[in-house]
């Protein structure tokens, strides 16, 4: 299958940069004005795409606003939809992170609102990316609604398992989330560990709060580094995404 347009941009920054950053909004956090504030900051700071989305959103108008928002304030870097239910899609995005939760105890978030999101998918003409989506440590918001069984820090082989399962059942993407706003990121053994495993671009989210812990994950193999909470938090969002950027690609260039 012929990569669409948004997925071969993602892996030619990769391929010429040697890693990126990705800026998440939640659209439940920040309204559409918010959101288009942060979008601009992040590109300003040198993200490379904007996801939005988030593991509780009861409305699928909050989503629409957004993106349209971020959209018409003439933000160039593509938005990226990071859907944790049906309610998170919308059709002013670029993309979609098609993704399946994979250590879910609940098939729902393995396949069926995958089915049923599908059609809405391909009638919208939205890019669908396949991406397998692997939860470890405390889990976060995101591990407690996909009734996962986050996987321990200290067994990194059982994370390179589902991993390596993502890249054979064809998934072009494998995603390794602490949660949002975790205590503890994902550590370096454990990235390491799956990125010798797999050849498909490795994502790494969850607790990532300063340039030092991102280029931690950058040298040991990810691809790409996603941070949201930090633009919630912080007062000085642009200053905070160009300090993990400028770390990212440094660290990238050493490695």
């Amino acid at each position: 299958m012929e990569l669409g347009k948004v997925e071969s941009y993602l892996r030619e920054k990769i391929r010429s940069e040697g890693a990126i950053h990705l800026t998440l909004i939640d659209p439940e956090k920040a309204n559409p004005e918010e959101a288009l504030e942060i979008a601009r900051a992040a590109e300003r700071a040198g993200s490379s795409a904007i996801l939005l989305g988030g593991s509780t959103i009861a409305s699928q108008s909050d989503v629409d606003s957004s993106a349209k928002a971020i959209k018409d304030g003439s933000v160039k870097i593509p938005i990226i939809l990071f859907p944790g239910n049906l309610t998170g899609i919308s059709k002013y995005a670029d993309a979609i992170f098609f993704m399946s939760l994979l250590n879910s105890a609940n098939p729902y978030f393995l396949i069926d609102v995958q089915a049923m999101a599908a059609p809405l998918i391909r009638r919208l003409r939205i890019e669908a990316i396949p991406l397998g989506y692997v939860i470890l440590g405390s889990g976060g918001a995101a591990g407690y609604v996909g009734y996962a069984r986050p996987i321990p820090y200290r067994n990194p082989r059982i994370a390179l398992s589902y991993a390596l399962a993502a890249q054979y059942l064809g998934m072009r993407l494998v995603y390794l989330e602490a949660g949002s706003g975790a205590e503890e990121p994902i550590p370096p053994n454990v990235i390491s560990e799956v990125r010798k495993a797999v050849d498909i671009p490795l994502i790494v989210g969850g607790g990532i709060k300063n340039g030092k812990v991102a280029a931690r994950a950058v040298k040991a193999g990810a691809d790409i580094i996603v941070t949201g909470t930090i633009v919630e938090e912080s007062s000085r969002v642009e200053a905070k995404i160009k300090e993990i950027v400028k770390a990212i690609r440094a660290s990238r260039r050493r490695s």
